[in-house]
């Protein structure tokens, strides 16, 4: 069982998140606080969960081999070391950037399997923010793991929000304000499968588990993000997300003076 009375928050440095009442998380990151994914169970990414993006691919869908939409969720796992949490660095592997996808996280309280969709808020614990992160390309039915799963490329946080804080996950503003650029903005509304069906399509033929993460799927038009670059993502009035984009050979040498001697 994963549940949580209010705001989970890990902090960097810290053993174990905490779970604290809004004003005290507000608080925290005003101080400058850096934080770890409040998560640590499996997390799953949705492809095609957005209108656009399915209106975007035109008569793509219906050519060889798949010669149709889709017909249930295309998932994606991204893996431990994808996870990183507010105030990441995260290096940009290449000049073509980094696309900032801005998602809703289905935080599962319960072991989920075949889940009827008028049942389906019964097994979440609450909602996160996730920035999952990708060098842009082109694949749509096959997501490629060179481009999804580099390191920090899943950013978490910088709470899980319990489940009664939020009224309506179907309707819930998504912004990403980076720097220089036009905000974008999208809605949850957008998507093909809200919530509650997502998460009955999915757990008819896969089993999830307290505390892994299931996405909405992120909007159709991500922006990109290239190295110096700082962004802010967020959802209604939860507490905004900031990851810094850094060249690689600025982790490196990070990660250097990191290392012990």
């Amino acid at each position: 069982m994963f549940s949580l009375a209010d705001h989970l928050l890990h902090l960097e440095g810290e053993a174990l998140p905490r779970d604290v009442s809004a004003g005290a998380t507000r608080a925290l990151l005003a101080g400058g606080a850096r934080c770890r994914a409040p998560v640590s169970g499996a997390v799953y990414g949705t492809l095609l969960n957005d209108r656009a993006a399915l209106e975007a691919l035109g008569d793509a869908v219906n050519a060889a081999p798949y010669k149709a939409p889709p017909r249930a969720p295309i998932l994606y796992l991204k893996p431990r070391n994808t996870l990183a949490g507010h105030g990441a660095r995260v290096s940009v592997p290449g000049a073509e950037g980094v696309q900032v996808g801005a998602s809703l996280g289905i935080v599962i309280g319960r072991t989920a399997v075949r889940v009827k969709a008028h049942e389906a808020f019964d097994y979440i614990a609450g909602y996160t923010l996730v920035a999952d992160l990708s060098v842009p390309h082109e694949s749509v039915y096959r997501p490629s793991v060179r481009f999804r799963a580099r390191d920090g490329f899943c950013v978490i946080g910088p709470t899980v929000q319990a489940r009664r804080h939020v009224a309506d996950p179907d309707r819930l503003a998504i912004h990403v304000d980076i720097e220089g650029k036009p905000r974008f903005s999208a809605n949850t509304s957008s998507c093909v499968r809200g919530v509650a069906q997502l998460l009955a399509d999915v757990t008819d033929f896969m089993t999830l588990s307290a505390g892994d993460v299931l996405t909405l799927g992120m909007p159709h038009g991500a922006p990109i993000a290239h190295a110096g670059a700082r962004a802010t993502i967020s959802i209604a009035d939860w507490p905004a997300l900031a990851i810094e984009f850094i060249a690689p050979q600025t982790a490196a040498h990070t990660a250097t003076q990191g290392a012990p001697a």
